[in-house]
């Protein structure tokens, strides 16, 4: 199978690495890549946003299957052009896709399909939760506990424009279950856990996320499919109710209250740096259940997790989140994966034979291992390898959680 995988980020890097390693494809494509997805395939510089010139492409090179990483491109409808013009896709439509893009659309789904979730609130007031309605990079929620929060959130918030979702504040802990879905069937992938704030102990703003890791306490195997019933299958039927089907991804946030599972949100992809911790636990012909989803079939899949726990921990430039890097040499990214670590690339480019910075969030690196602190030792052993000017991390991503 010819796949062309959409997107440039840490997230494509490790769909690129788990898809190269499956027996079914036969050529690998991306568009636009980054150097460490071109050790996988040929990268080409289109952009993801314009479904045009992917659809030329994908007919160009007789592309059986087109995958899409990133959110934007599914909101703007690239997947509705792939589709049109005769090319299989996993990945939502623009309609479906609102899921994420609207969260005010989300939570009139979740209404109408009875699933649970955070209380809206008429009016800003302490405690609660603060929530740009469109994509904002993962950097949209704002979490308000003092009213000095809430003014700096509010103000924040303004500069991206458009409206404001305002939430009860729900107390738990956090969980994100992915489902590959075919518009109307679900399969769950391993529940992972990330972390959003930029600075250990949870402090500082929110990000695209700064680590992650996986098997989650919080949400056992066998929950899975209690969720995947009471969450994931009401939605489906909902939007395909309103004849917009979800065909891809569909991921949901979740917390764990006093009083049972509750949604924070929907993403219609696959979630960054998630999916870094979750594809590496993940045993089965998963391009083979990318196509079969695409398809509408996804009857009779089965993917397993393995027993092997993941941890990531993001290496992002000195100025993220307000601020990017470009340009500065990175060095250690041998060195981190002679010592046993994934290293997915995230902002990264070549200057020449030289790797160099070229974004936020520069580099995910992942550890496996029998337990989670055996996964944990192994990614920050990589993490001390890298070096660049600047360069920042999380030193407690999955520490508690090692320790239970």
């Amino acid at each position: 199978m010819k796949v062309l995988l959409v997107g440039s980020g840490a997230r494509e890097h490790a769909l690129a690495w788990t898809l190269s390693a499956g027996d079914g494809l036969t050529e690998l494509h991306a568009a636009p890549g980054n150097p460490g997805i071109a050790r996988h395939g040929a990268c080409h510089p289109v952009r993801p946003e314009d479904g045009d010139a992917l659809l030329g492409l994908a007919r160009s090179l007789a592309i059986d299957l087109v995958v899409v990483g990133p959110e934007a491109p599914l909101v703007a409808g690239v997947a509705d052009t792939l589709r049109h013009g005769g090319v299989a896709v996993f990945g939502p439509s623009a309609a479906a896709a609102r899921i994420e893009g609207s969260k005010s659309f989300a939570k009139t789904v979740m209404s109408a399909a009875g699933v649970a979730t955070a209380e809206t609130l008429p009016v800003a007031r302490v405690p609660c939760v603060l929530k740009a309605d469109g994509l904002a990079a993962g950097k949209g929620v704002v979490v308000c506990h003092t009213q000095e929060e809430l003014d700096a959130g509010l103000q924040a918030l303004a500069s991206l424009g458009g409206t404001l979702v305002i939430e009860e504040l729900l107390e738990g802990e956090e969980v994100s279950l992915f489902a590959l879905c075919d518009g109307e069937r679900a399969v769950a992938l391993p529940p992972a856990q990330d972390y959003k704030r930029l600075e250990d102990g949870d402090r500082g703003p929110n990000t695209g996320g700064m680590g992650a890791y996986s098997p989650v306490a919080a949400l056992a195997d066998d929950e899975v499919a209690e969720v995947l019933e009471t969450v994931h299958r009401p939605v489906l039927a909902e939007l395909a109710a309103r004849g917009t089907p979800f065909v891809g991804l569909l991921y949901a946030g979740l917390m764990r209250t006093a009083d049972g599972i509750r949604v924070l949100e929907f993403n219609c992809r696959f979630g960054d740096p998630e999916t870094q911790v979750v594809l590496p636990r993940v045993e089965g012909d998963l391009l083979g259940a990318l196509a079969a989803a695409a398809a509408g079939s996804l009857d009779g899949v089965e993917l397993r997790a393995a027993d092997a726990a993941a941890v990531t921990v993001v290496v992002a430039a000195g100025g993220y989140p307000a601020g990017r890097d470009a340009g500065t040499p990175i060095e250690g990214v041998a060195d981190a994966e002679a010592a046993g670590a994934l290293v997915f690339h995230a902002g990264t480019a070549l200057r020449g034979e030289a790797l160099v910075t070229n974004g936020g969030r520069i580099l995910s690196v992942t550890g496996t291992g029998a337990t989670l602190a055996d996964a944990r030792t192994v990614a920050y052993a990589g993490v001390e390898r890298i070096r660049f000017p600047g360069a920042r991390h999380r030193t407690d991503v999955a520490a508690e959680a090692a320790r239970v």
